[in-house]
């Protein structure tokens, strides 16, 4: 069937990006698009743009010159490449009764909202963004950040450094006891520990005999230790009042360690409203963005929805403190070395993206979370390719895996570290931290890959 053709109302390619950025008055928007067969691009993108703000697929009786003044816009298009622009007026936006301010679920609904699913659009994915100031100011952005964490760490608030974490393993089946166990053998090495996205309150291991148990570990770490611990806890749940039960729990529960408890939501399958929860009720804690689930969309062999790009920098308006970022091809998820942007997007004030610069102009930022396979062995060509160490790093598998402990495990991801950061050959740094030497053996098959030679070099002979 036909369309009507809006091209006329819902498109002006003289607009001038740099004029749309300096002027403030628009969120714009960077889709890649491929049409349904036998529709025209440009004619595609208006329709496009006409669902994602004020128009439908046929003129109507209602609409006035005030309405108009709101049109989305198709400011660009490259049809070669399969790619658009949209320019999206501040004022469409929802904003919040309570208190004016803006919220993420207006965004999502405009910008992807109805439009995946037209009939002359084949697909279409969001794969960049740009925020003007007036908007974002009316985000919440985070609350707490790294510093945060390296403060209670006894750390300098600048370039604190790496934060060795890890993910109880395995992610269910251990009893409270067990739990707590594998907690505190692993604070005895390192930093973070966090639930893993399904941990909650499973009748097996119910929250309100855990994390009592889980804070008794922390204190006897500490106590041994004579280092300060962190926990993130997960509060996701359906329910506004269950979370915020979960929450209020294990904040009475950790009393006078409250401030190193922070708090694990499951922002992408929870949504926006779930994590402004967080944000909003509990701006006192640390706000990890867990993004199970996100695959569904982002994956790179995706063509629809939006990218986890986009995701991250959507989590830094929102206020996540941090967010999962993938491992950029260094662990077991998908992803490349290119990746990095993502990180850079979320943690500096400002930032190149794959089509926008962004700045933050002083919103906090959103720590990149590494996790998904990674082991001691694995890091250092990590962070030579990030150019960096200031993130939070979970490794389930590279410590609890350690031939010798959690702890050891634990011990051998600050080596690694400590290897990058002296600009250290690997092999030779082995020789002089035992911990570090022993993941090698720990992980063989990462060992033969990365470090060829190295049982000989090592003098490792089974």
């Amino acid at each position: 069937m036909a369309l009507l053709d809006q091209t006329g109302r819902y498109s002006d390619l003289t607009l001038n990006e740099d004029n749309l950025i300096a002027d403030g008055n628009h969120v714009l928007v960077a889709y890649t698009m491929v049409p349904a067969e036998g529709y025209g691009y440009l004619e595609a993108a208006a329709h496009f743009a006409a669902e994602s703000s004020t128009g439908t697929n046929v003129e109507v009786s209602t609409t006035d010159d005030f309405t108009k003044g709101v049109d989305a816009l198709v400011y660009f298009i490259d049809e070669a490449a399969g790619k658009m622009k949209i320019a999206y007026p501040n004022d469409l936006f929802d904003r919040n009764i309570t208190d004016g301010r803006t919220m993420l679920v207006s965004f999502l609904t405009l910008c992807i909202g109805n439009n995946q699913g037209m009939g002359d659009i084949k697909n279409a994915q969001m794969y960049d963004f740009y925020m003007p100031p007036r908007m974002l100011q009316l985000f919440d952005g985070p609350a707490k950040d790294i510093t945060d964490m390296w403060r209670i760490l006894g750390r300098p608030v600048e370039n604190g450094g790496y934060i060795a974490g890890t993910i109880i393993k395995p992610k269910l089946g251990l009893r409270p006891e067990p739990f707590a166990e594998a907690a505190y053998q692993f604070w005895l090495g390192g930093d973070f520990i966090k639930n893993d996205e399904p941990q909650g309150n499973q009748v097996f291991c119910p929250a309100k005999k855990v994390y009592p148990l889980v804070y008794d570990a922390m204190k006897r770490a500490q106590d041994e230790t004579g280092e300060a611990k962190l926990f993130s806890a997960n509060i996701t749940a359906d329910d506004h009042y269950e979370m915020c039960a979960r929450a209020d729990f294990i904040l009475e529960t950790f009393g006078p360690d409250a401030d190193k408890v922070a708090f694990l939501v499951d922002g992408y399958v929870g949504g926006p409203g779930m994590v402004t929860t967080a944000r909003r009720q509990y701006s006192s804690q640390y706000l990890h963005y867990h993004r199970a689930g996100h695959g569904a969309v982002t994956s790179p062999s995706s063509k629809r929805g939006y990218t986890a790009f986009v995701l991250a920098k959507m989590s830094r308006l929102q206020g996540a403190s941090g967010i999962h970022v993938g491992t950029m091809g260094y662990g077991k998820m998908e992803g490349d070395a290119s990746d990095k942007v993502i990180a850079y997007m979320i943690e500096r004030d400002e930032c190149q993206g794959p089509e926008y610069y962004q700045k933050w102009y002083g919103m906090k930022p959103t720590t990149p979370i590494i996790s998904g396979g990674m082991n001691a062995l694995r890091l250092p060509g990590f962070f030579e390719n990030l150019g960096h160490g200031n993130v939070i790093n979970t490794s389930g598998g590279g410590s609890y895996g350690h031939i010798d402990s959690p702890a050891a495990g634990a011990t051998s991801l600050r080596q690694a570290y400590e290897c990058w950061k002296e600009g250290a050959d690997p092999i030779e740094y082995a020789k002089e931290h035992h911990e570090f030497a022993r993941a090698f053996e720990s992980f063989e098959h990462d060992s033969d890959a990365l470090y060829p030679g190295w049982r000989d070099k090592l003098g490792v002979h089974k």
